[in-house]
């Protein structure tokens, strides 16, 4: 006791003793920010489906309302000519996951699996694709995906579990997601059933009166997804994770939330009347206002991702990416309505860009892109970077510190991202094996397409000058046959055949 005593009387002043522990702490703040600096960035990458151009208010959009969307451009980065890798799903997600464009994917179009299931799940890519969840994995990052996934059963090697992802929860088969009140969802590698009464995606009423709640059943696809993803989200917030979210909203059938619908004007819908299924998926009874229910529910999804990083204080060490995997849906028999009773027109989803879903031109590939990094990208900025889905894969292994595979067809994106000069490494090659054969070269501002490729009587090469004619209105091959005789040679030495995607045009 004396000793302790002694101890206690020979202790530093005050003044002293508090330089001290003031020092100790500035230590342990300076050793924790380290520890902060040195964690890799999480990344969370957003992919809603046929989400058009022109639909986000930061987009120019006036009708629909997307605020957390709008907020999420205001504090990153808005692209102003980011492309798809395909203009409709499956391809789309496969050139978006492996980093090669569609001369080089595995996965040049549509294609069911055709395992005699009633939802089995489209063609699988090979367990020869190294996706951009393994290469992460490798480098400490625990990946999940949840939505809508497309690239192959869960029986096969197209598996998200068989590529890289930890967790998988949504729709493995795409025919399944046509509706949001499924009878199961895809949970690893086994399903959870979620409606005991679940409702087809494909109905018509050509009498009657259509009612929203006769196409509704108990659990709500969407809203499920969504849960899965922030437990996700919590249970994984202490380390380095993908989180990657294939929402399904835009694409039909049409039946979100009565909610959101009741938001809209109501007068809206009075000049066309109800949809009646006439040009496939749902009957719905106000259907403007339901197309734009779905993407202010896609917005409020999108909020609650947002939420739950900042909950976590994980916002200033999360690059947040959001795009869409082409173009709003395209016209049916109907004039009226597009397919599933979209009125594209009415919302300007396109934003003036030619074309719709399954087109190469720009508005079935052109989307809407928006990055949000902290520290890195400057808030509420713009970049015109001519971009397309490869260049995420490299761009994504860049921010996460570990090396990208050999033989991408992307660029880094990290340039533009952060406001410096950027050039693309090669130019932007489509070919797409869908609505007839479809070829697209972009060398930015210059734009060569081709139509009906797989026909007997393939279309001539058009060439577009897309600085001065984004809407594709006036094709300049006769008066620039040198930039289009440069464009096609681009195409054919910068693409491989490939065994369930022939193109008799090019493969000698």
């Amino acid at each position: 006791m004396s000793d302790i005593l002694k101890f206690k009387v020979q202790f530093p002043r005050r003044p002293a003793y508090s330089l001290i522990m003031k020092l100790i702490v500035s230590l342990l703040a300076t050793a924790t920010l380290v520890a902060a600096d040195s964690r890799k960035p999480n990344i969370v990458f957003i992919l809603a489906d046929d989400l058009g151009y022109g639909e986000l208010g930061c987009y120019g959009q006036e009708k629909i309302k997307t605020p957390n969307l709008d907020r999420l451009a205001s504090e990153g980065i808005k692209f102003t000519h980011h492309y798809t890798g395909a203009p409709v799903c499956a391809p789309a997600r496969c050139v978006l996951l492996t980093g090669r464009h569609l001369g080089h994917a595995e996965i040049r179009s549509n294609g069911d699996s055709k395992n005699g299931r009633e939802f089995p799940g489209q063609w699988p890519i090979t367990g020869e694709a190294i996706t951009i969840a393994e290469v992460l994995r490798q480098g400490g990052y625990i990946s999940g995906g949840f939505g809508k996934w497309g690239l192959g059963p869960t029986d096969t090697s197209g598996s998200p579990i068989k590529q890289g992802f930890n967790r998988f929860y949504g729709y493995n088969c795409q025919r399944n997601a046509h509706s949001f009140f499924p009878p199961f969802l895809d949970d690893n590698e086994g399903e959870e059933t979620i409606n005991e009464n679940p409702i087809p995606g494909h109905q018509r009423k050509s009498q009657g009166e259509v009612k929203a709640d006769d196409y509704r059943a108990e659990t709500y696809a969407p809203d499920r997804i969504l849960e899965e993803a922030l437990e996700f989200l919590d249970e994984n917030k202490d380390q380095p994770f993908f989180l990657y979210l294939p929402f399904v909203e835009p694409h039909v059938a049409m039946h979100p939330p009565q909610e959101w619908i009741d938001r809209y004007p109501k007068e809206w819908d009075e000049e066309k009347g109800p949809y009646r299924g006439q040009n496939g998926y749902l009957p719905h009874p106000r259907p403007r206002a339901g197309y734009a229910a779905m993407i202010s529910d896609l917005d409020e999804h999108v909020g609650s991702i947002l939420a739950r990083l900042k909950k976590h204080g994980l916002d200033d060490n999360t690059i947040v990416v959001f795009t869409s995997d082409n173009g709003t849906t395209h016209p049916g028999r109907d004039p009226r309505f597009h397919i599933g009773g979209v009125d594209a027109p009415f919302f300007n989803s396109t934003a003036g860009l030619r074309g719709w879903k399954g087109s190469v031109n720009e508005g079935g590939i052109r989307v809407p892109a928006i990055v949000r990094w902290p520290g890195k990208i400057e808030a509420g900025s713009t970049t015109s970077a001519p971009s397309y889905f490869p260049d995420w894969f490299p761009t994504l292994c860049q921010a996460a510190g570990v090396d990208a595979p050999a033989k991408l067809d992307g660029s880094d994106l990290t340039p533009a991202l952060t406001g410096k000069s950027f050039e693309r490494s090669k130019p932007m090659i489509w070919e797409f094996h869908g609505y007839g054969g479809q070829l697209a070269v972009i060398d930015f501002p210059w734009k060569a397409v081709r139509q009906k490729a797989k026909s007997k009587k393939p279309g001539a090469w058009e060439l577009y000058n897309l600085k001065k004619d984004p809407a594709e209105a006036i094709d300049l091959a006769k008066k620039h046959p040198k930039i289009l005789s440069r464009l096609e040679t681009v195409f054919k030495e910068d693409r491989s055949p490939n065994p369930r995607a022939r193109l008799p045009l090019y493969d000698q």
